[in-house]
């Protein structure tokens, strides 16, 4: 039976969706994040080195990171969420499914970081200039960086119901966990398309019963 190894608030999230979706029988063994640090607990270390969420075991098969993760269940449960190979759907899938955190999550990320930098405590004299540096990497790269991104989403969902054409695969659940953040608050702006297929994917039964199993989830 597959095992999730699942993180409160996490990217794992989407993994249970997926399980959900291909109806296969999962267990859960749920782990909560330090309420100060909010890291992982070191107790996953016992399933994968880094002590990241999700990772899954299927046997004595371990897969880590979402993406590996979603391929493994792809051509394992459910092929028809993987197109057909060399078609331009299966380029669209292979693109999204590198693009969520290759291009998409690095300047979201940059913008937490930076965002404790704006509110860290530090001596009032340094205070402005600590400010002043992450206003101005905000301003000059990780916003401009976010919009180009949410447009360039935007306008391609404008014109294709999911991320590699007329049917779900899996680059759709990939995608699910950086555009419910964006849509949450990560990312400022108009992008009515996004929204839209937030929601459309959030009022799913599949995804409505992995959130009932997986716990609160501040993106939802």
């Amino acid at each position: 039976m597959i095992i999730v190894h699942h993180l409160n608030n996490s990217r794992s999230q989407r993994i249970l969706w997926m399980l959900e979706e291909l109806g296969i029988t999962y267990e859960i063994k749920h782990y909560q994040r330090d309420p100060k640090t909010m890291l992982a607990p070191s107790s996953l270390k016992k399933i994968h080195p880094l002590g990241k969420s999700p990772v899954i075991t299927d046997g004595d098969i371990t897969v880590a990171e979402s993406g590996a993760i979603i391929d493994y269940l792809a051509n394992n449960y459910g092929k028809n969420l993987i197109p057909t190979t060399n078609s331009p759907e299966y380029r669209q899938y292979t693109y999204w499914m590198h693009f969520a955190e290759g291009s998409l999550m690095p300047p979201f990320v940059m913008k937490l970081v930076f965002d404790k930098v704006r509110s860290a405590p530090v001596p009032f004299f340094l205070k402005p200039v600590t400010k002043g540096i992450a206003d101005k990497v905000m301003s000059s790269f990780i916003e401009p960086n976010i919009r180009n991104n949410m447009t360039f989403i935007n306008d391609y969902l404008a014109k294709n119901e999911w991320f590699a054409g007329a049917q779900m695969t899996g680059a759709d659940f990939q995608m699910s966990f950086p555009l419910e953040a964006a849509v949450a608050g990560r990312a400022t702006g108009n992008y009515p398309n996004i929204t839209a297929w937030v929601k459309r994917v959030q009022a799913r039964p599949s995804y409505q019963k992995a959130l009932k199993a997986g716990g609160p989830y501040d993106y939802a």
